[in-house]
């Protein structure tokens, strides 16, 4: 049992609640950002001392994007919305936390029931990545502001990430590459979103947008 990759993991975890828990939302990139670290140690506590340039590189370049690119640009974005907190969320914060928690029990069932081979060297590897899905799917349809469901979109996004480490470990260096650029372009784009949304209707509500229907 690898102590160091399973401390990882639940960090990530509790990551995961500090998000869904949070309302204040330089605060929730501050904790994404520390994911996004995270999720780049993974593959070096994974690896032990067995790591190579190539483990070594890709951990820095995802903990790079992940844990400074992705959230400068959300900060970027929060100040020039002029937004401190997601004020009236669609689900309540002790809601969101008792969410959490039952998805955390639903990905233990999952994992148990689905029977996958692990190769990550954790038995967590694969419920952690479950819970981690469900909470960014959750951040993304349970808050209003389009900071906090873009966060949302990078929790899933490091769920998936981990499953494909928890079941094939080792994914070819071209398809980290691709998936990551994804992932860039996804945040940019969100990022100017944003900003178009904060010009047109003073704040950054995305259920505002549905003024925009003729």
């Amino acid at each position: 049992m690898n102590q160091i990759l399973d401390t990882v993991l639940v960090l990530l975890i509790l990551t995961s609640f500090l998000l869904l828990g949070s309302s204040r939302l330089a605060t929730c990139i501050r904790i994404g950002a520390v994911q996004g670290v995270l999720v780049g140690l993974l593959p070096l506590a994974a690896s032990g001392t067995g790591c190579t340039a190539r483990v070594v590189a890709l951990g820095a370049l995802i903990a790079g994007l992940k844990g400074f690119v992705f959230p400068r640009l959300l900060g970027r974005a929060l100040r020039e919305s002029d937004t401190n907190r997601e004020v009236e969320p669609y689900v309540g914060y002790a809601a969101s936390l008792f969410a959490g928690v039952l998805s955390l029990l639903a990905s233990f069932w999952l994992d148990a029931r689905l029977r996958l081979p692990a190769h990550s060297g954790s038995d967590l590897a694969l419920p952690v990545a479950f819970f981690m899905m469900m909470a960014g799917l959750f951040l993304i349809v349970a808050r209003r502001t389009a900071v906090n469901q873009v966060i949302g979109y990078l929790v899933l996004e490091n769920g998936i990430y981990i499953f494909g480490f928890g079941v094939v470990r080792d994914i070819p260096v071209l398809v980290e590459l691709g998936v990551l650029m994804d992932v860039f372009v996804a945040v940019f784009v969100m990022g100017i979103a944003i900003y178009r949304i904060n010009r047109t209707f003073d704040h950054i509500d995305s259920d505002q947008l549905t003024l925009l229907k003729g």
